[in-house]
């Protein structure tokens, strides 16, 4: 009888403890064997998929179709994210992802979207898409609905489509980080986002005015308000603009902007926390490990891609998915870019 070799082990420990059951149970899924609740076997799988590993044959089936899935440029970690968590899901579900990553000059979102008509796709996925764009045209996703392909579009709205809608609640992101803040005794606060004509974009501007008038009595918040890119060079651009209105606390609309304003902050020999603090959102991988640690508002991404994916299959099956905006809402992340306002 053979001993199972130390690489083995380690695989069979690492999917038992991620799908939480045992290794027995784990040994039992990959060669096959009966006695495990479908439940249990499809947790198995999807922690195979998760780590890397490559389902043996026979666990793999026959793909149920293509599915096309649009992003934006991945230089935002969040983007690959929700790529590879919605990729994960359509997998399990036996779909095949067709992955089209935009970028600056590249092919557009509605050259991809022919492109994956071409290739029979059964339904397509939008992630930060043109429906989030308020300059944008709207009859692109009408037409796709006329011919009755699934669609679900995610963090944007247009309450003119027929289609589903998967979305951070923007507003109580920024309501969350400004009382964050308020509580640590900053009293002047500002916020580093992107351009206006986005419909997130939009959303956390209201959040962060609202919150700012309710803890701050501040009559104009929008004057607290920077726009610029969604880059790291946008953020160190928007947060100069509020340190010199003498802002102690930035809040920024993504990871990658609040790692411009820490440098923003540094190249003025502020020290962050200790001058100013800062907060990002998303709660990027990797974000944790910056210097100093980013505190952030974490999307909830595990749980919105299982919800795209829940919603265009049940379209694809020939139900309908709800056509409410499904809003999750966000959580505050507190790590070491955050302190008492300085005295």
């Amino acid at each position: 009888m053979s001993t199972p070799s130390t690489s083995s082990r380690t695989r069979l420990t690492d999917l038992a403890e991620l799908a939480n059951v045992s290794t027995a149970t784990v040994s039992r899924v990959l060669n096959g064997k009966p006695g495990v609740a479908a439940e249990t076997r499809q947790a198995v799988l999807q922690a195979l998929d998760l780590l890397g590993y490559e389902r043996p044959e026979r666990l793999r089936g026959r793909s149920k179709g293509l599915v096309g899935l649009v992003v934006p440029e991945l230089t935002n970690p969040v983007f690959p994210l929700f790529a590879q968590r919605i990729a994960s899901n359509l997998a399990t579900a036996g779909y095949t992802p067709l992955l089209c990553t935009q970028v600056p000059g590249g092919t557009t979102e509605d050259e991809f979207t022919e492109m994956l008509r071409n290739h029979g796709v059964e339904g397509i996925v939008y992630v930060s898409g043109l429906h989030a764009d308020r300059q944008a045209g709207h009859e692109r996703y009408q037409r796709l609905r006329a011919d009755n392909l699934p669609i679900v579009l995610v963090n944007g709205y247009l309450d003119d489509l027929d289609a589903s809608f998967i979305s951070a609640d923007d507003g109580e992101a920024m309501r969350l980080a400004v009382r964050h803040l308020t509580s640590l005794g900053h009293r002047r606060i500002g916020l580093a986002v992107g351009p206006h004509r986005f419909t997130p974009v939009v959303r956390k501007i209201e959040g962060f005015a609202q919150a700012l008038r309710a803890a701050l009595d501040v009559d104009d918040p929008e004057e607290w308000v920077a726009t610029s890119l969604f880059t790291l060079e946008g953020g160190q651009a928007a947060a100069s603009d509020l340190l010199d209105r003498g802002c102690t606390g930035i809040v920024c609309a993504s990871d990658v902007m609040a790692l411009g304003a820490v440098r923003a902050a540094r190249s003025r020999g502020l020290h962050v926390p200790d001058d100013v603090s800062v907060i990002g959102y998303d709660d990027s991988p990797l974000i944790a490990f910056t210097d100093p640690p980013l505190t952030t508002i974490r999307q909830r991404v595990e749980e919105m891609s299982a919800a795209v994916v829940h919603a265009l299959l049940t379209e694809i099956d020939g139900a309908t998915a709800p056509r409410t905006e499904l809003v999750y809402a966000p959580e505050l992340i507190v790590r070491g870019s955050t302190a008492p306002a300085p005295s």
